[in-house]
């Protein structure tokens, strides 16, 4: 196998599929990226089993020449050390070599590097999907709906299912759902299906999302999007990313959601965000990062947070309006902060049904988004 290869393209494309790549494989094939050379380009593949990514490089593209003098065949080279040298390589040209017991030369300009490669036979294969059931969307409003959920997937294994954000399609409705038992998110969205496509249940990883979202691009360019039983497959650009689905069952978060307000507030995003991150600055060295609110008789929203300690602090919010019965709550700061963060909008609505019952944050622009979050106990 030979070819020669713009750098510029080369090095994106292998920043791309090492994404795939996972240190702690015990698979050592699985530490490299697997390059295969066609007459008419080349495609690069890395994976960790959880996930894969696949890029493919035409020799040509419009006006431009990316590649030449290609001499089928494939390698599997060493990632650490493949991204590593082409990145610091100094000619705007790369010439890849494969010799004999795969040594591969990598040479540009006075420079030549000599890597031991392994045999591209014994990489795993990908999957081979059935494309016949697509669901398209812009790549901006995906990586969207990713931000907005990602974060309230669970961080320890105690409820693997709980690490994923469970996918849904109703009549072209899009819906993620993340929760880790503490908060739950809510995001939907409509987008182009295949008639009569509809699926429950499909969780996939928070981690492969993650990664998923880096290659995301901010416009809207459609991603293409196919799911089977056991794995999706997201294609962009030249990109295919494949990520297995969580075995089992997610459990129905619709139950939990409160319908009947006791008490609604709307209030500025900013300010209340600003309020609760300085109020957390104490917070955060407590036990569970509590911060409190109450509604005095005044109409003025008092947020403060006491950690004997270290010491005290007090907010005032003068909310846009307030209904219902006075509010006495506490909760957990920072899952307060990742949910205001990714609102989006200028405004909030808040719906609380009792101090130990769980409160709503919806936008008051849209209904596409919802966060719940668990009041926490304390003796105060």
């Amino acid at each position: 196998m030979e070819f020669t290869i713009q750098r510029d393209q080369f090095t994106h494309a292998i920043n791309t599929v090492s994404k795939a790549v996972s240190s702690r494989t015990t698979i050592p094939i699985l530490t490299g990226i697997k390059i295969v050379a066609h007459e008419d380009g080349i495609i690069l593949t890395a994976s960790d089993s959880d996930i894969s990514i696949e890029q493919y490089i035409p020799a040509e593209s419009g006006e431009h020449q990316w590649i030449e003098n290609i001499t089928p065949g494939s390698i599997v080279l060493p990632s650490r050390f493949l991204g590593e040298i082409v990145r610091k390589l100094p000619g705007e040209q790369v010439t890849i070599s494969v010799h004999d017991r795969f040594v591969t030369t990598i040479s540009s300009g006075r420079s030549q590097f000599n890597l031991n490669g392994m045999n591209a036979e014994d990489y795993p294969r990908l999957p081979q999907i059935e494309e016949n059931q697509v669901l398209s969307m812009p790549a901006d409003l995906l990586k969207t709906m990713i931000r907005q959920t990602v974060f309230a997937v669970a961080t320890t294994e105690t409820r693997p299912i709980l690490t994923g954000v469970m996918w849904s399609l109703e009549n072209g409705e899009l819906t993620f759902v993340a929760t880790d038992s503490h908060r739950l998110t809510t995001r939907k969205a409509t987008v182009e299906s295949a008639a009569g496509l509809s699926f429950h249940n499909v969780v996939i990883p928070g981690k492969s999302l993650l990664e998923l979202s880096k290659i995301l691009s901010d416009d809207d360019k459609l991603v293409d999007i196919v799911i089977t039983d056991n794995q999706i497959l997201a294609k962009v650009n030249q990109i295919l990313f494949y990520s297995r689905i969580l075995d089992g069952t997610y459990p129905d978060t619709s139950r939990i959601i409160p319908q009947n307000m006791k008490t609604e507030m709307i209030l500025s995003t900013k300010e209340f965000l600003g309020a609760i991150e300085r109020a957390s600055l104490l917070a955060r060295d407590g036990k569970n990062n509590v911060v409190r609110l109450f509604t005095r008789p005044d109409g003025v929203i008092e947020i403060s947070s006491n950690i004997p300690e270290v010491g005290t602090v007090t907010e005032e919010i003068v909310p846009s309006s307030t209904e219902g019965e006075d509010v006495k709550i506490s909760f957990n700061a920072k899952y307060m902060i990742d949910s205001l963060r990714v609102v989006d909008s200028t405004e909030i609505r808040i719906g609380f049904t009792g101090a130990m019952s769980p409160f709503i944050i919806r936008p008051t622009d849209h209904d596409w988004i919802l966060h719940l979050i668990l009041p926490v106990r304390t003796n105060q």
